[in-house]
């Protein structure tokens, strides 16, 4: 009896596979695809030509005033940025004391990066760390006053840093706020769920200036005399309990997702609560919504913009403050101004959003890709 021996499998034809078989597949499976695939081609070419002539071949790389944009075709004017750097980082932050402002960048970042990562351990020590030390070292640095450090009130702080105080403290805060009030909406206490319905729905029925003119105007009003609040102090707080408001309701979406038959096993098992909530309740609900906090966080951060209203100059309101310059005034300034502010959002935001992607795929279950 003969033994029968398989024929090797034959490889896919080249057309199929790789980048031109996903190409075909994907861009041009049909005639309508071609046409859109080619008229997209087109549209990106034309912006990518564009935005390369105004950023780099028709642009001024150098110069020390506004004569240095002045030139027949007129693109970038960096050499704008380039002067007025320290300012939209900074502020009005003394220079001679900068350095505090980066150290608690710095030592911001050697926190927050292991954090991030799954694979590091020691996750309780690093959450001490970012929750417990750290604020007090930030606001020791950059507030002054003590252990030799110059006094620097936050009338003086500006540009990026005032951006990540208001963002990160809004981030913070409103992730536990927002738990607790999306306890609170769903408890079968009365008080409680009347409290929190009223709370989430009043400040998500106004807008974030409102609020923000709320906290630093009329806020003082409603206070005894002699006692007042840092103008920063009370946007912070403004932002805090706004974001809180928006987070209540991403995070009720996951808990209404949550089986009833989790809850059941849960008490099955004797489980009170906290217990249920903290162990088996919120772990699923917040990976479920991932998303929808992630959207919340980069709306905050953008969000940030409008403490100009109450007077804090932030990234864009530092950046729009020093076109009044004089000696940069050119028809490109405001264009670079823009363009630069707008490139720094949309860094910090694309990270929050790739990381958001991340952790979707690394806390799924199936180990799905998105």
């Amino acid at each position: 009896m003969t033994s029968w021996t398989p024929t090797p499998p034959r490889p896919a034809p080249a057309n199929t596979v790789g980048f031109v078989g996903w190409a075909r597949e994907n861009l041009f499976a049909t005639k309508l695809d071609t046409l859109l695939t080619v008229i997209a081609i087109g549209i990106i070419l034309y912006i990518t030509e564009v935005v390369f002539g105004w950023a780099i071949l028709d642009a001024s790389f150098s110069g020390d005033d506004r004569t240095a944009c002045l030139k027949p075709v007129q693109g970038a004017c960096w050499p704008f940025i380039e002067a007025k750097f320290g300012q939209f980082i900074y502020g009005r932050y003394p220079e001679a004391e900068r350095w505090r402002v980066d150290m608690v960048f710095l030592s911001g970042l050697v926190g927050l990066i292991p954090m991030l990562m799954p694979s590091v351990g020691h996750k309780r020590a690093n959450l001490f760390f970012l929750l417990g030390f750290y604020p007090i070292f930030a606001f020791i640095m950059l507030t002054g006053g003590v252990l030799g450090l110059e006094a620097v009130d936050t009338t003086d702080w500006g540009g990026l840093l005032v951006t990540l105080v208001v963002a990160v403290t809004g981030i913070v805060a409103s992730l536990p706020l927002g738990i607790l009030l999306a306890l609170g909406r769903r408890s079968e206490l009365p008080i409680v769920r009347a409290l929190c319905i009223g709370f989430i729905e009043i400040f998500r029925g106004v807008p974030l200036i409102t609020v923000l003119f709320m906290a630093s105007v009329m806020l003082p009003l409603f206070l005894p005399d002699g006692v007042n609040f840092d103008k920063l102090v009370r946007c912070l707080i403004g932002v805090a309990l706004f974001s809180s408001a928006y987070m209540a309701e991403v995070v009720r979406g996951g808990l209404q997702a949550i089986p009833k038959g989790q809850y059941e096993a849960a008490a099955a098992l004797g489980l009170g609560y906290w217990k249920t909530t903290r162990l088996i309740v919120l772990p699923q609900a917040l990976k479920l919504v991932i998303p929808g906090i992630v959207n919340t966080f980069i709306g905050l951060f953008k969000d940030t913009t409008l403490v100009l209203i109450v007077g804090l100059f932030d990234l864009l309101g530092i950046v729009q403050l020093h076109f009044t310059d004089a000696s940069w005034a050119t028809p490109e300034t405001h264009v670079t101004g823009y363009v630069f502010a707008a490139g720094v959002f949309w860094l910090f935001c694309f990270a929050m959003s790739r990381y958001s992607i991340f952790m979707e795929n690394h806390l799924s279950t199936d180990r799905t890709s998105s």
